[in-house]
């Protein structure tokens, strides 16, 4: 069977990685793809929003399996448009990826379905939302209400930063349209969890809990980034925490977006805060994170692919997923500037080398191949993953492997997975 992936980052490496270890998949496509998928798949030249193009090359090529990848064809509504046209495609309808393109849609669903998650004001002008920062105060998150390439949250320490946020958002439009509206939430405190599953509408199977590092540097501190690294498993969350989150947090929002018409079938991925008072919602996304992808990859023993085809024939129930005991860690390696300007066309060396590692891939986010080497094209340049029997060795492996790596400006966090390594103490 013919598969094309949509997209072209760390997360879109992975699946055409994975996919191609299935004993379902044949020939594999990726678009548009970038210099490790080229490796082992095709790349098209087309982008991942361009949906009748895609839709024609499909057709073309007939293609018995659609992935895609990125958050932003599935808020356009690309698995409307491909299933409409009788091509079997993986990810949720344009109205159920709402759960991620509109914070404010996503809030009122939880707050119909007494999903927890923050207290929180929608605005759409400055004046009132800065009152309500004032009335609030600080700490206090701003949160762009549509797509901004998981940078659109701010956690403002002082009410000046939260209201100077705002303005940026909604009349500098850093985050263009994304910040026409915007919500402004309390401030969670504990910690923070991202929890995975598949599911087809009514069977939901869990993945294992992991943890995204999404500030720029050691420690948690800069900016928020689109993911500088994430690990699985996750101490801090035990079988029960993992039991609550099910029952009263995913299963309610699956129930709860049939209930509204719009069922969900695909990857759902909840952001969770592990608060005093129990788990909270930060956030929900519509398909795999990046970089959580990379290490719960590379543990899923199962055939990705057959999974992928119970959950579009509704028939995830009888399908068994089977996950690799060991940890896994993924660290980023970014580009001088990220998670603001950065510089491209650096040349990568080091790959080779780490290439004959055992239990290591670096999956490739944004490169590209410039005469015949490998360079850098993007802010997240690499996601370099190593299975370990226990989450220090894991940690070992792919610092490791980072060592060997290098181009000009790299930089990355050095403490991925140290939560974890403090958590089992």
């Amino acid at each position: 069977m013919k598969v094309l992936v949509i997209g072209s980052g760390g997360r879109e490496h992975v699946l055409v990685w994975k996919i191609a270890r299935s004993r379902c998949a044949g020939k594999i496509y990726c678009a548009p793809g970038n210099a490790g998928i080229a490796k082992i798949a095709e790349c098209i030249p087309i982008s991942n929003d361009d949906i009748q193009s895609l839709l024609s090359f499909a057709h073309k090529e007939k293609v018995g399996l659609t992935v895609v990848g990125p958050e932003a064809p599935l808020a356009l509504g690309i698995a409307d448009t491909f299933r409409k046209e009788g091509l079997r495609i993986f990810g949720p309808s344009g109205n159920a990826a709402q759960i991620e393109a509109s914070k404010t849609f996503a809030k009122g669903l939880m707050q119909r379905y007494g999903i927890p998650t923050a207290d929180a004001g929608i605005f759409t002008d400055v004046d009132t939302a800065s009152e309500y920062i004032k009335e609030k105060g600080a700490p206090i998150v701003v949160k762009a209400n549509g797509l901004a390439a998981g940078k659109g949250v701010v956690i403002a320490s002082s009410e000046d930063e939260a209201i100077n946020t705002v303005r940026m958002m909604m009349v500098e439009r850093v985050f263009g349209e994304a910040g026409k509206q915007v919500i402004i939430e309390e401030w969670l405190e504990g910690e923070e969890a991202s929890f995975l599953v598949f599911t087809d509408g009514k069977s939901v199977v869990q993945m294992p809990p992991s943890q995204d590092h999404k500030r720029v540097f050691d420690g948690d501190t800069g900016p928020n980034t689109g993911g500088m690294g994430a690990y699985s498993p996750v101490p801090a969350i035990s079988r029960d925490i993992q039991d609550r989150i099910m029952n009263d947090i995913v299963v309610p929002t699956i129930n709860g977006l049939a209930n509204e018409g719009c069922p969900y079938e695909g990857v759902l991925y909840t952001g969770i805060m592990l608060t005093q008072c129990g788990p909270k919602v930060l956030e929900y996304n519509c398909r795999f994170g990046d970089p959580e992808a990379q290490p719960l990859l590379m543990r899923l023993q199962s055939d990705i692919v057959e999974i992928m085809e119970a959950v579009i024939d509704k028939r995830l129930d009888g399908s068994a997923v089977r996950w690799d005991d060991k940890a896994s860690v993924c660290v980023v390696i970014a580009s001088a500037g990220y998670p603001d300007k950065y510089q491209k066309g650096e040349v990568i060396t080091g790959l080779e080398e780490v290439d004959k590692m055992n239990d290591v891939v670096v999956y490739h986010a944004g490169t590209t191949l410039h005469d015949e080497r490998i360079v850098t094209a993007g802010g997240r340049v690499l996601g370099v993953t190593a299975l370990g029997d226990d989450l220090k060795d894991a940690i070992e492996r792919a610092y490791d492997a980072v060592g060997k790596i290098h181009f000009n400006g790299m930089h990355y966090r050095r403490d991925i997975g140290q939560r974890g390594i403090r958590a089992i103490g």
